[in-house]
């Protein structure tokens, strides 16, 4: 009787859960796909600055990563497709990206990444996003 009560005070109170990130939209299965999670509108969208990152061989046109135990609260998640693996998302002499990226709630402006608060979501339960890289 106690481990039923402890189970359910236990998931009334829980402030973590998973995410899963879907991934749409690669034009080929070269490469790896870097995946990070933000927390903060001071760091979005550096590489490097995130809160939790995955890098993963990319082998298949969709790809799906589960980042467990995520406390509850705002994120935004930005991914990027770095086909020649070389560690960076390469860019023309503009400063344009060349090679595919996408961010959580596909939001994306022409001339610059999105901020923080257009890419944000809040994390309350088990959940999934997917993200279209272009």
């Amino acid at each position: 009787m106690h481990a039923i009560l402890l189970s359910i005070l236990l998931s009334i109170f829980n402030t973590s859960s998973d995410l899963t990130v879907n991934i749409l939209g690669f034009q080929n299965t070269k490469g790896q796909v870097y995946i990070a999670v933000f927390d903060s509108e001071s760091t979005f969208p550096t590489f490097g600055k995130q809160l939790e990152a995955i890098i993963l061989d990319l082998d298949s046109e969709k790809m799906k990563y589960t980042f467990k135990d995520l406390r509850h609260k705002s994120y935004a998640v930005a991914v990027f497709h770095d086909v020649n693996r070389n560690g960076v998302l390469d860019k023309n002499l503009l400063g344009i990206p060349t090679e595919p990226y996408g961010f959580s709630k596909n939001a994306r402006n022409r001339f610059s990444a999105p901020t923080f608060s257009q890419a944000v979501f809040k994390h309350l339960n088990n959940q999934s996003i997917t993200i279209k890289v272009q």
